[in-house]
């Protein structure tokens, strides 16, 4: 099935993944946690969609049912194909799916281990473009060379092991094995996180150049909202599951609609000498996942919270004073 969405390169429609939770000897499955329920996204051509909220809310799970390392569990995964329009990802047959899979690439939280400790550099390149068919051993070297030398590192560090190089120099190898798959949409999995400071500003900045360079569209996802505003054109903002909020990034920053991203834009530091802002402390715990509360999966925690968002769960629908700040809230406007 094909169908056409202007510049759109993702589509994702209601998409579901959940976890069956079992007990006893028999193991009869007695509930399911939904890690992923009913999410719908459009990533554009050539822009940086983020994706944050808490711990558990399901963005590393949505990244990696986008890059089919998890199979969802219902929902549509469109991803546009040049002749046909866009296509169903979880419809396609074993070799288009394959080739789908090529076109989207994910760069891991964790460098070290993304790469095989017994094995050097050049091994995780050549492996997945062997597979792919992409060229002789000659050119495949050549790729793997090339793409060293876009990320700043020397072609001869193919040769080494992982454990030769700073954790920097690992997520610049890991950034420059994805892209020598030559993937359309990169899924950013928290890229960042587990560097230092000083070199996140050097990865970040050449995430960006790498983005035009190759005519890149990413989805990054993070905890820290002030990197996700630096690298993005649009956030998505997840709670328990679902997006709560999307808009442009300075949109988002500037005037957000949800309680829930109010609170986690209050514990984003201000960068200028004394200025302070109020910090708001959400009460209680996230809901479970196996269990979501009815209503609003966010009235819990709510200051806000009235009748209705106890009973009747808000769609993600657009502001009337933007179109394009959707906001899954009763009391947004």
């Amino acid at each position: 099935m094909s169908t056409d969405n202007g510049s759109a390169v993702l589509k994702i429609e209601n998409l579901q993944k959940y976890y069956p939770v079992t007990e006893g000897l028999l193991r009869r499955v007695t509930g399911q946690v939904r890690a992923v329920d009913g999410v719908s996204l459009e990533v554009f051509k050539g822009e940086t969609l983020g994706l944050v909220g808490e711990s558990g809310c399901g963005k590393t799970t949505l990244g990696k049912c986008i890059a089919r390392l998890y199979k969802p569990t219902g929902g549509r995964l469109l991803l546009r194909d040049e002749n046909e329009g866009m296509r169903d990802c979880l419809t396609l047959s074993k070799q288009e799916s394959f080739e789908a899979r090529r076109r989207v690439q994910l760069v891991f939280q964790d460098p070290y281990a993304a790469l095989n400790p017994v094995k050097n550099i050049l091994s995780a390149f050549d492996e997945p473009m062997r597979v792919h068919s992409m060229g002789e051993k000659e050119e495949r070297l050549e790729a793997a060379s090339h793409m060293m030398e876009t990320v700043n590192l020397r072609p001869d560090y193919l040769y080494r092991f992982p454990h030769e190089f700073s954790g920097g120099q690992r997520q610049r190898i890991c950034i420059a094995k994805a892209l020598a798959m030559k993937p359309e949409i990169v899924i950013c999995d928290e890229p960042v996180s587990a560097l230092d400071v000083s070199i996140q500003a050097q990865i970040l900045n050449l995430m960006k150049d790498l983005q035009v360079e190759f005519g890149l569209t990413y989805v990054f996802i993070a905890h820290d909202l002030s990197v996700v505003h630096y690298m993005s054109d649009r956030i998505a903002v997840m709670y328990l599951g679902r997006i709560v909020e999307l808009a442009g990034a300075n949109a988002l920053h500037e005037d957000c609609a949800h309680p829930y991203t109010e609170a986690l834009l209050s514990a984003v530091p201000i960068p200028v000498i004394g200025a302070r802002r109020e910090r708001i402390v959400l009460k209680g715990d996230v809901p479970s996942p196996v269990d979501p509360p009815a209503g609003c999966r966010f009235h819990p925690r709510c200051s806000r919270c009235a009748d209705i968002c106890k009973i009747e769960e808000p769609p993600l629908r657009p502001l009337s004073s933007d179109p394009a700040h959707l906001v899954a809230c009763h009391l947004s406007e």
